[in-house]
């Protein structure tokens, strides 16, 4: 027999390669936790992430487009996150030092031929915007407000350029050539170094002139003047683009000495919606469904106290003949359903997501995955979700065995690889057609890899060990005994009709999320940062509560009208709420987004797909649970011959 030391070294050293194996494969890491000190003279190393568009969804790399690069391009290393939002991230020719402003920098001279012509055209056309990145700040451009006294708002990204409002054939396309960089600093009296809390710009289109031959480094360029404070830039006669137009691209850079600490800096950039109106709306769906699950609950425990109380009263064989309602199923509501392997797998798979939110939700509200740690909070929910399967694995297979089944391997098997095949497939050919549109959005085969192996390496595994150990278990007993012979359901009003039912059922649940999605869809759809994890997390328990009140109030209903077949009814009346959620997408998609081409369409409506596709999982789930308790409890609860 091995002692417990052996063991428990066998553990850590399995634990050990597990977690270094994960490492190399997603390569996990937190960037930007501690914070830089920068002396004047330091040098400044702007990085260039992708060129992103709401009106395409389509990210492309930086240099895609021919602008300037530094002579050897660099990719940073990159968590499996950002690999799959599409972020790459390289090296640029733009470098500061710390505290000195540089008028008018020339950085090159470009040459368009046809194709480069195009290639700007259509980018500026479809409303791409520039990404940079300094220390770990994403650049942003300050819009003004209307109200000139409130703060202003941040837009991510400058646009690459801009188009004539003429339209048709006189239509002209101007491009962003220079830059007016503002870079904010926090000053450290004592140590006289510097922290950077902020990253802005201004772009301008300019035709620029020089005099003399040309040479970068010593050109004068005559449309701005480097040994003023503040360059004026002479904008009247923006930069066109076409075919053998010559653009030189330059830039300015300020430093200005900020009250912002580097602890708040994220602030200005997290606050770019309207906060008052986000708040109030929250607050506003929380108390209607706070208010909704008080009524629910007062009403159901004081009918089902007196329907327990009746039951247990009766004394008389001939009572107990007249008596009607939920007792008289009693003999067939713990028959096993029809398809009973399907739902024990969509169960485990619910239990598999419901774990991985939570405790995503727990880190979220911590701080753990704030927005400054890029692909952080996409790279913690897959590792999760694998980690996962180990309960995903331990509650399908003991509901497997309450429903008398036999062979655990299958249902273990079912469990590990019916859901994540689904969403891989719907993957793999949105991946297809971001590829052929040549997208950096596009996950590389390397990154394909280390998703099979989260797959088959972690959670497969982990499902088949979850399930051996709840296979092992002694079944749950059913609180009454099963009928050799079922019972006919009698013929139900209207209104109990499954279908109707059911969908009734979804209303309570998504009504208590929609306005939060229309947050949550904003932040993903039109680039802005999402970061009210605090609110987010109370709106999922007021969801858990709302599934499991309007299931259980259903389930009831159904039950008192003589029909116990409550098992699949109860997963579907709380997971018909994913049809909702998918319906309001396709409502946002008609009235928020700008999305024109087929592939980008193609792109949001299957991504939306399998949103709600887990959300119908997560839903049934608690659905199925909050019923599976309760009519253990009533039946347990009355006395039956």
């Amino acid at each position: 027999m091995e002692s417990p030391g052996s063991m428990a070294v066998r553990t850590a050293t399995i634990s050990a390669i597990l977690l270094l194996l994960i490492h190399g494969a997603c390569s996990f890491y937190l960037p930007g936790v501690a914070p830089d000190d920068f002396s004047k003279g330091d040098e400044l190393k702007v990085k260039v992430n992708k060129l992103t568009s709401t009106k395409t969804q389509l990210p492309y790399s930086y240099y895609s487009l021919p602008f300037c690069n530094p002579g050897r391009i660099v990719d940073s290393a990159e968590n499996l996150g950002e690999v799959l939002r599409g972020d790459r991230i390289e090296n640029s020719p733009y470098v500061f030092k710390m505290r000195e402003p540089q008028m008018c920098n020339i950085v090159c001279k470009v040459k368009l031929d046809a194709k480069m012509a195009k290639e700007f055209k259509e980018k500026i056309n479809d409303e791409y915007r520039v990404n940079m990145i300094l220390d770990n700040l994403p650049l942003v451009v300050p819009m003004r407000r209307l109200d000139q006294e409130s703060p202003p708002v941040y837009q991510l990204g400058y646009f690459v350029g801009l188009k004539s409002q003429s339209g048709g054939k006189d239509e002209k396309f101007f491009i962003h050539n220079h830059l007016a960089f503002t870079v904010k600093y926090h000053r450290d009296l004592q140590t006289e170094t510097s922290r950077i809390v902020g990253f802005e710009v201004k772009p301008f289109s300019v035709k620029h002139e020089f005099e003399g031959k040309w040479n970068e480094k010593n050109t004068r360029l005559t449309t701005c003047d480097p040994h003023a404070k503040h360059t004026v830039v002479n904008n009247n006669n923006p930069q066109e683009v076409g075919e053998n137009k010559e653009i030189i691209f330059t830039y300015d850079v300020d430093f200005q000495e900020s009250d912002v600490k580097w602890a708040s800096r994220w602030d200005a950039y997290l606050l770019m919606s309207d906060d008052q109106i986000h708040w109030f709306s929250i607050v506003n769906s929380l108390m209607i469904v706070l208010f909704l699950s008080g009524m629910v609950a007062m009403i159901m425990l004081r009918t089902l106290y007196r329907d327990i109380s009746k039951y247990n009263e009766l004394e008389t064989q001939e009572e107990a003949q007249e008596e009607t309602g939920w007792k008289l199923v009693h003999g067939d509501v713990f028959r096993p359903p029809n398809k009973s392997d399907l739902l024990c797998v969509y169960v485990g798979t619910g239990v598999q997501f419901l774990g991985m939110i939570l405790v995503t939700m727990i880190f979220a509200v911590l701080g753990f995955l704030s927005p400054s740690n890029r692909g952080g909070l996409m790279t913690a929910m897959l590792l999760l979700y694998a980690f996962m399967g180990l309960f995903a694995g331990y509650a399908s297979a003991r509901l497997y065995k309450m429903f008398k089944g036999t062979d655990w391997k299958k249902i273990a098997l079912r469990t590990a690889v019916l859901f994540p095949a689904v969403v891989f497939a719907i993957f793999f050919v949105l991946n297809t057609l971001i590829w052929g549109q040549k997208s950096s959005g596009a996950v590389p085969f390397g990154t394909m890899f280390a998703l099979v192996f989260l797959w088959f390496g972690i959670s497969v595994p982990l499902v088949f060990v979850g399930s051996y150990v709840g296979f092992k278990k002694p079944a749950i007993e059913d609180p009454v005994k099963t009928n050799k012979i079922p019972r006919q359901i009698p013929e139900q009003a209207w209104y109990m009709n499954p279908v109707f039912s059911i969908l009734i059922g979804g209303i309570l649940p998504f009504g208590a999320v929609f306005i939060e999605l229309f947050f949550i869809l904003t932040s993903i759809w039109l680039n802005q940062f999402y970061y009210i994890f605090g609110f987010l997390f109370l709106v999922l328990i007021i969801l858990i509560i709302t599934c499991a009140e309007i299931t259980v109030v259903l389930c009831y209903f159904q039950l008192c009208s003589e029909d116990y077949l409550w098992w699949w009814r109860s997963y579907l009346t709380s997971g018909s709420s994913a049809l909702y959620l998918f319906l309001y997408a396709t409502f946002y998609f008609f009235t928020k987004l700008e999305i024109t081409k087929l592939v980008s369409g193609l792109l949001y409506f299957g991504y939306m797909l399998i949103a709600s596709y887990a959300f119908f999982v997560v839903t049934g789930t608690i659905g199925f649970y909050a019923c599976f308790w309760f009519t253990r409890l009533i039946y347990s609860s009355v006395k039956i011959d």
